[in-house]
This record gives structure tokens, sequence and C-alpha cells, in this order.
């Protein structure tokens, strides 16, 4: 006859064997490219429904962030008009999760000088990409929480109907640009079973909505006109953005960082406590030297 002991070992190992066995939810790569189960409101607060709330709805498991005491109202009370205004679309459209990290950076002098030039930009008549309720979207899809990854890109998209803040996306119904269609001849070499978005489709909110953070080194471009907004402030600000993650994310966060440009931005971070990983960038100038799917990370 079996003891107590043996048999609670029996029946634990049991009980292991068919958790190992029970299929992983939304495992397959495919799932990426399904319809996204967040409503992103008004307000900035991105709601998850279904299958992808875990992530931003973190399991017990998940150590909690330690979460800067942030009282919004309070922070608001103590800015002068000139910066309400300046702020205004920081104040409305950035997640509250990053604006709570954010605030004291976008109070800066090298900020503000950067929104009082885009301020000169509009009044002067010139469109800007993307449009601006969009320029924190990649914060509203991918709270400070849920982080899991980092994509690195350079700039928007600075072609009507392209760019909507994350980084390699596309709105639709633009057809996918040529470095993301090298990443998807990447992940299905990675994956047999991958098949692009329908209608040469590049809208990649779904990978942003499981905890993939598209961000863009410049956040916004004058219409047609590439590399416009460099060297105006942003690339302070999404360094700082980078920065957040590689501290706050305790439990590690992998950086893909695709060409010179994004390994610059993760040289810092500690590689003991995160997987930084490089390659040359999908564009089809480098992506024949090199380009290596680095897919499997968003499983």
């Amino acid at each position: 006859m079996a003891t107590p002991l043996k048999r609670k070992a029996g029946e634990l190992a049991a009980t292991t064997a068919g958790a190992a066995k029970k299929p992983k939810a939304n495992a397959s790569i495919t799932s990426f490219f399904k319809q996204p189960a967040s409503e992103v409101k008004s307000s900035g607060a991105a709601t998850q429904t279904g299958p992808l709330s875990s992530l931003t709805n973190p399991s017990p498991s998940d150590p909690p962030i330690a979460a800067p005491k942030f009282d919004k109202a309070k922070w608001l009370e103590k800015l002068n008009e000139e910066q309400k205004e300046l702020l205004k679309l920081e104040i409305e459209t950035l997640h509250e999760s990053w604006l709570a990290q954010l605030k004291d950076e976008i109070l800066t002098k090298e900020f503000l000088d950067l929104k009082r030039f885009l301020k000169r930009e509009k009044d002067s008549g010139k469109t800007l990409f993307p449009p601006m309720e969009d320029v924190y979207s990649w914060s509203r899809h991918t709270p400070l929480p849920t982080v899991k990854a980092v994509i690195i890109g350079q700039d928007p998209y600075h072609n009507v109907n392209q760019a909507h803040g994350l980084c390699f996306s596309i709105r639709p119904p633009t057809p996918a640009p040529p470095s993301l269609k090298n990443i998807y001849t990447a992940l299905k070499k990675d994956y047999p079973s991958f098949n692009p978005p329908p209608k040469q489709g590049g809208l990649l909110t779904p990978w942003a909505d499981r905890g993939v953070l598209l961000l863009n080194t410049c956040l916004t471009v004058r219409a047609h006109e590439a590399n416009s907004h460099a060297g105006k402030g942003w690339e302070k600000f999404t360094q700082k953005v980078i920065d957040t993650v590689a501290k706050v994310r305790t439990r590690g966060v992998v950086f893909l960082a695709w060409g010179k440009s994004a390994a610059t931005r993760v040289s810092k971070i500690n590689k003991q406590k995160h997987c930084v990983l490089h390659s040359v960038h999908p564009s089809p100038l480098s992506a024949s030297h090199g380009f290596v799917s680095l897919a499997f990370l968003l499983l």
C-alpha cells in the first residue's frame, strides 16, 4: 500500500503533467494579427477585454510596479498657464501610468522648447504626422505595467494615412511598407504557419495590446519630410521612456534593437536584468546583411 507521502507525490506529478500539456492561450504567432481586444478610450485609458486582459491586468504572480505617488489633480494645480497650454496633449492623451513616471521630464526646458517648436510648426500651417491624438498612442496601447518587449523605431512614416503612433505599424488600408514586409518574411521563416495580415495590411496594434512597446525615437515628423523633427528634443524624451522601462519593469524586458540607431538607445541597459538583442535594421537597405527575426520573443 502506498504511503500518504507517496500518494501525494504521485498526485502532484499527475497534476503537473496535466498542466504542462494544457496549451497556452494565444500561443500562436498568428494571434498577434487578430482584431485587437482593447478599446482605447478618449480619456487615454486602455480597457482590455477577452483573452488579452491578463496583460493590462497582471496576474497575482506578477510583482507590482512601485508606482510613484501621483495625484494628477494636485500636479496640474502647480502648473502655470503656459505649461498647461503647451502640455495639453500630454495631460489629455499620455496614459497615466506613463505620465506618473514622465511628469518631471515634460517640465524640463528641453521638452517645453520642443512643444514650443511644435506649436510654431502647427501655427505656420505645417501638416504633422501622426495626427496629434495619436502621438502617444503607444502609451495607451501598452501601459507601463504591461511592457514585456520593446521595439525601437526611428522616424514616423511621413505620408498621408500611415503613421499612428506605433513604430513600424501602419494605418489601414495603406499596405505594409518594405521594412514591415521584411519582418513578415523573417516571421514566415521562423514560423512556417505564419501568414501576413490580409490585404497586405500592417496594423500592429495587436502586438502593442499584448505588451510590445512600439516606440519611435522621434514621435512627430513634418509631412513628406523625413527626419524633419530630428534633434528637436524627442530623442531625450524617448530615451527617458526606454530608461523608465529598464528601471521599473523588474522581472526583465526584451529590448529588440534593430540597427545602429536603436543599438545606441539600449547601450546602457543592465544586461544582467534585461535581455538586449541586436540585429541589423529590417529596411531593404540593410535587411540582406543579416536581419534576424526575433519574433519568438513576442509569444
